[in-house]
């Protein structure tokens, strides 16, 4: 009886948890389905060239974006592979990790300061040119964002991959005198390729579901994705049948390459925790050397310019007018709440699922299959990964304008959408230590009887405390650099910080948005670095 009522607890969280995850998506789906029924004609009118053309050219950037994000980071990790007494080795990896934690209009500035027609490097681009420098508005400065974002977090998968490499393997090839070449295609390359198709698509799905970069960089019609398509739809044309077809069509193409990644066992979350540096038996030539040397300092050059960028047209704003400006504190304390808020729900979630998974398996007899509950439990949460933020957010934007103000429920939308997209990555931190911590008290709580909160705060909780805390700072950053659900539901009464940099930067305030960038910046890498300290000393 009391194993039968401790499991049927965190079932009972969990399936509430699943409940409020479907609502969410569901509600969006409803929404959508009504408003193509309400309007069945507008929507099949609007498959006519300009969705064609949008569909191709979010196809093509994110294409061209993984060619150019994933072929660099190859040759860069093996190249940091080779060296592992690299100077400053464990400087660039950390300095790798900096792009997952910067929101994405943040990066998107400082990549203008760097390349835009005002930007630092616009004079040499301009004389390389042959003329003035007209900015990278459009496809080139999609794909330097991109490139930006995707060529470190590649770099580490692939050095990764390549650390799985058994130290006997180098070792023999050492004592057989096997040269570079040789050692590439009969040791790295199989490492390599076997992690080749998880990463591009992974790299592949990020770029297909880019919205902020696009928004900022696009610079118009040419240059539109199908989520930039949806929100102009929404929020400019309020075409609400254009918004609907282009919705289904942005979930058909999210579920075939989250799929096809599910396939190929890639990591939709992006972690990656490099191991130790494994002990290397052959050294490099003097020539391999040096090429592997240039490899890596360009590289470094091409992630750290945006930042360096930031930091310095951060720097030249007025930071004191800012910080005392009404609109910027009530933006600051609305990101805040709303992000602290984001994250609380997320972890509430995810411990849920995490819970109730964990039950449901203790429950299920030796060699029986899984019932679709514990799978439900088990995976479904990174199935929200399918159905992007704007999407959900059209799709709750479409059902609510004939019953409220839209605009009234931001803070509503804002962190409900925001709390479901960070479950994966709370799920990530918070699992393997509730799933050790069960294996070690599962019997006494249930010889003693501790079930539900007496368990959680009692037993639990000092396993979980740096776990839970990890999944919070995380989910919180990324809440708090979110742009995808204020951009349709932000108004001048809310307002979050990224909201306000990207209307700030539409009207030509470029001192302005560059501080209010550097502060976003600084606090979202404060929070993921927090995360992943608090990781790290949990895992010790």
């Amino acid at each position: 009886m009391r194993t039968r009522q401790s499991n049927d607890s965190r079932t009972t969280a969990g399936i509430v948890a699943l409940v409020a995850v479907a609502l969410l998506i569901g509600g969006a789906f409803a929404g959508l389905v009504l408003e193509g029924a309400r309007d069945p004609s507008g929507a099949l009118a609007a498959f006519d060239g300009y969705l064609l053309r949008v569909a191709r050219f979010t196809l093509w950037q994110a294409l061209l974006s993984t060619l150019l994000s994933v072929a660099p980071a190859l040759l860069v990790a093996r190249a940091l592979s080779r060296h592992p007494g690299f100077p400053g080795r464990r400087l660039i990896l950390q300095l790798f990790t900096v792009p997952l934690a910067l929101p994405a209009i943040v990066a998107a500035l400082g990549v203008l300061a760097l390349y835009g027609h005002a930007g630092y490097f616009a004079h040499v681009l301009g004389k390389l040119g042959g003329g003035e420098w007209s900015g990278i508005y459009g496809l080139s400065g999609i794909l330097i964002a991109h490139v930006f974002f995707n060529l470190p977090l590649a770099t580490r998968l692939f050095l990764e991959a390549l650390g799985t490499v058994p130290a006997d393997q180098w070792r023999l090839a050492s004592q057989l005198g096997i040269g570079a070449r040789p050692a590439f295609r009969l040791i790295e390359w199989p490492a390599l390729r076997s992690a080749l198709p998880g990463v591009a698509g992974l790299v592949f799905m990020l770029c297909i579901t880019s919205f902020t970069i696009v928004l900022t960089l696009g610079g118009g019609p040419a240059a539109t994705t199908l989520e930039v398509a949806i929100y102009h739809s929404l929020r400019f044309d309020f075409d609400p049948a254009r918004a609907v077809v282009l919705t289904l069509l942005q979930i058909g193409l999210t579920f075939v390459v989250v799929t096809a990644l599910t396939r190929l066992g890639a990591n939709t979350v992006g972690d990656a925790n490099l191991p130790v540096a494994p002990r290397r038996y052959l050294s490099a030539g003097k020539v391999e050397a040096v090429l592997n040397a240039g490899l890596i300092v360009l590289a470094l050059l091409f992630v750290a310019g945006p930042m360096v960028a930031i930091v310095l047209a951060g720097r030249e704003a007025d930071l004191g007018r800012l910080a005392g400006e009404d609109a910027v504190r009530r933006a600051t304390l609305t990101s805040a709440g709303l992000a602290f808020l984001s994250a609380l729900l997320a972890v509430a979630l995810s411990l849920s699922l995490i819970a109730a998974r964990r039950a449901l398996a203790l429950r299920r007899r030796a060699g029986s299959a899984m019932s679709l509950l514990e799978h439900a439990t088990d995976t479904g949460a990174g199935f929200v990964l399918v159905v992007p933020p704007i999407v959900v957010g059209a799709g709750w934007f479409l059902a609510l304008r004939n019953v409220t103000d839209v605009f009234a429920v931001a803070p509503v939308m804002v962190v409900a959408v925001n709390a479901v997209m960070a479950m994966p990555f709370a799920i990530r931190a918070v699992r393997p230590a509730y799933d050790a911590a069960s294996e070690r008290h599962e019997r006494l709580c249930l010889a003693l009887g501790i079930s539900g909160w007496n368990r959680l705060r009692l037993v639990d909780w000092p396993s979980l405390r740096r776990p839970l805390a990890t999944g919070f700072a995380f989910a919180m950053a990324l809440s708090l650099g979110d742009l995808g659900v204020i951009a349709l539901f932000g108004s001048d009464s809310v307002q979050t910080l990224p909201y306000l940099l990207l209307a700030r930067m539409g009207s030509y305030r470029t001192a302005d948005a560059a501080g209010l960038a550097l502060l976003l910046g600084l606090v979202c890498l404060i929070l993921v670095v927090a995360a992943d300290w608090m990781g790290r000393e949990a895992k010790a």
